[in-house]
């Protein structure tokens, strides 16, 4: 009797320890692992297993069931993640699957992933077309920056410099061909900052210096550059060679935070004007909130300040993301993808990392974030931590 006493009371203090009630639930998620000196995948499973851990702590889903994570390496290669996304739409109890990164890899799932009613959850890629992608029902929701949001910010970011013509250095994609159809449209909206010409480029290049010229000879006094951080560091070194008067802002997308670009870079960024937009900070988030997930954070990896924490906004919107699926889950009352479909975009008052969600998602808007949580930041040349230098608008 006092065996079974001790053993109750221990268990009441350690519910996640009790044999749930069913089988696991399982998320997929499909990353660039296998990318050199990328940190998103690994950014974006941390958000995933802290949430997790978080939820299965409480008790679960769906009467005690855990959830499970299951990720895959792409290697930034298409056909492996078709290849993943066909292995996980087949396994019992998967009920969604992560994308990464890149939104050339991520636009490739989309018709396959409705095919299978398989729920695509993106934490990271920015195509406009990855959720506003003509299905009905759409199976894609996105807790992340997109283009058409990413590029006006970039615009408008670049005036605040005295910059009144910009030239756009772009990656020849459809990540690239995303934004120069949201740069036009802000173009023809506004009459500044206004375009000199864009200098498109092909990944693997080993220079961007020619097409940097060629854009400040056009008249640019500053570049809106789409970039990943490979590319990043390779332009960030050319440009810090220059001569001082050679050097111009460069105002870039959020790829570049992908990767180990500040420790590539190094000293250079103390030579050259680099801001990056980002949507998540934990320098601007909710303290409590940052303080529970950092705890979190130390116990599973070891790190405990937001100063250490690589590609951070992979981690704030994956974690956010696997919150509100875990509630889509629970409404339901079901692992069938189709009835957690139509949860999510029912899903309200959800207190996350990034934000406050009222209504995240609904039958007309898989994005969750909007204008209003967009900001610009900077890594700080003594650590390599983004620092935001403006403020979101609410």
């Amino acid at each position: 009797m006092l065996l079974r006493i001790l053993v109750l009371v221990y268990l009441s203090f350690s519910p996640w320890l009790i044999r749930a009630s069913g089988p696991p639930v399982l998320i997929g998620f499909d990353g660039e692992f296998g990318l050199t000196n990328s940190t998103s995948a690994q950014a974006i499973e941390r958000g995933i297993l802290i949430a997790i851990d978080e939820i299965n702590r409480a008790g679960g889903v769906l009467g005690g069931r855990q959830l499970e994570l299951i990720s895959r390496d792409n290697r930034s290669v298409t056909a492996r993640g078709i290849r993943n996304l066909k292995d996980f739409a087949v396994m019992p109890g998967m009920v969604a699957m992560f994308v990464g990164r890149f939104s050339p890899v991520a636009l490739e799932y989309v018709d396959l992933a409705h095919d299978l009613k398989m729920i695509l959850l993106d934490p990271w890629a920015a195509a406009d077309a990855i959720t506003n992608n003509g299905h009905l029902p759409n199976f894609a929701f996105r807790v992340s920056l997109k283009d058409s949001l990413a590029m006006p910010t970039i615009l408008r970011h670049a005036l605040s410099k005295d910059a009144r013509r910009i030239g756009l250095l772009l990656p020849n994609t459809s990540w690239g061909r995303s934004n120069l159809d949201a740069a036009n449209q802000y173009f023809l909206q506004s009459q500044e900052p206004h375009s000199v010409g864009i200098e498109w480029y092909q990944w693997g290049d080993q220079s961007m210096l020619e097409r940097y010229q060629a854009l400040r000879t056009a008249g640019a006094e500053a570049i809106a550059f789409v970039a990943n951080d490979s590319e990043a560091v390779i332009l960030c070194r050319e440009v810090a060679a220059l001569p001082e008067d050679q050097r111009i802002p460069i105002i870039s997308h959020w790829g570049v935070t992908g990767g180990n670009f500040a420790s590539l870079v190094k000293s250079d960024l103390d030579k050259i004007d680099f801001s990056v937009v980002q949507t998540f900070s934990f320098f601007l988030s909710d303290p409590q909130m940052v303080n529970r997930v950092m705890e979190v954070y130390q116990r599973l990896f070891g790190i405990s300040r937001p100063e250490e924490v690589e590609s951070p906004v992979g981690v704030g919107h994956a974690y956010d993301l696997t919150h509100l699926l875990a509630q889509a889950i629970q409404s339901a009352g079901t692992v069938e993808r189709s009835a957690v479909r139509d949860a999510l975009e029912q899903v309200s008052n959800y207190r996350g990392l990034v934000k406050h969600f009222t209504q995240p998602f609904t039958p007309t808007n898989h994005d969750a974030l909007g204008i209003e949580d967009i900001f610009m930041a900077r890594y700080r040349s003594s650590d390599g931590a983004i620092i935001p230098i403006t403020k979101k608008l609410h």
